[in-house]
This record gives structure tokens, sequence and C-alpha cells, in this order.
């Protein structure tokens, strides 16, 4: 007989819920690592028909892995997914693993591409420099907005030439340098 599993996915923990012929097996948590996961699996479903778990942060890496592990991971839109476990009576993890594997039973989802990793590396790679450079913009204008109130306006200039430049405007300014360069400490003011 097929064994339908729903997994309740969090940073710390993960709630395992198993269905086999219409009923609940067995219901537990496990360390929120795919191998222990996979693990327990096999251990405790070994006819494993579905494994389901809803998208989030994790849900990229608990494809892989637990598809690298030969165990048939299906993600789930959570959307979706909620609007099935929100009827629940009483909502935890567990019975939301619970819900998830009757979902799984039942057929009634809407599975979503998961992403390799290679193209989340590289969209990891845009939202990363995208997020640095906004930083650094944010950054170079606090200095200039700083600076201002004191009569000191820096010109136009980026990297090395901003650095060189509020370095330059800065020579006889002790205090004022001592913030702007990060060496000041409150007990000092």
């Amino acid at each position: 007989m097929d064994d339908y599993i729903g997994l309740d996915v969090s940073m710390k923990e993960t709630a395992v819920s198993i269905r086999r012929g219409g009923k609940r097996v067995w219901r537990g948590k496990c360390p929120s690592d795919p191998k222990l996961i996979a693990d327990l699996i096999r251990k405790r479903a070994p006819s494993a028909k579905r494994v389901i778990f809803e998208t989030g942060p994790l849900s990229v890496w608990f494809y892989h892995a637990l598809s690298a592990e030969g165990l048939p991971a299906i993600c789930i839109d959570a959307r979706h997914a909620k609007a099935a476990l929100d009827m629940a009576a009483n909502k935890t993890d567990v019975n939301d693993a619970d819900g998830l594997a009757h979902l799984a039973e039942v057929g009634f989802f809407r599975e979503v591409r998961v992403k390799g990793f290679d193209s989340m590396l590289t969209r990891t790679l845009v939202a990363a420099r995208t997020r640095l450079v906004r930083i650094c913009t944010e950054l170079s204008n606090q200095i200039r907005g700083l600076m201002k109130t004191f009569g000191l306006i820096v010109p136009a200039g980026k990297g090395s030439t901003f650095e060189k430049i509020v370095r330059s405007l800065l020579v006889d300014q002790d205090g004022l340098s001592a913030i702007v360069s990060g060496d000041v400490t409150l007990t000092r003011l």
C-alpha cells in the first residue's frame, strides 16, 4: 500500500505526518535536515508515493535534497494549501503536516516548479548585487548629508574618488571625521 507524507517545514523542526489507506499511521517531528527526514521516511514509510511540502525559504533546498535521496518530493503552492489547511479546527504544525499528507493522498494540490540550484545561484547573485549597490548609494548619501550640515559639500564621485574627497574634506574636522569613519563611541560624545 502507498504511503503519503506531509511535511510542515520550519527553520529548526519539521512536522511529519504519514498516511496509508486513508488513515494516519504516524506523525511526529524531526530536525529540519532533509537527510534526517529522508531516513525517517524510509524507516516509517517504505512505500512513499508522495512527499509534499509548501513553498517557502527552505523549499528549494528540501526539494533537491529529498529528490537526491530518492524520495518523490513535491513542492506545492503555499497559498493554495493555506485554503485547505485553514479549515482545521486546531492550527498547529503537526496538524498542518496532517493536512498536507491528506492533500497528498487525495491528490488535491497545485505543484510548483522548483528552480535548479544554478538558476537560484544566478538569481541570488543579482539580488545580492542589487542590494549591495543600494546600500553603497544609501551610505554615500548619508555621508554627504552629514557633512553638508557642517558646510562640507562632497562633489559627485564614486568609490575611491568619493573616499579621497571625503578624507580631504575631513582633515581638520576631528569630531566629524570620527563619526563618518565609525571610530567614535557613544561615551566619547
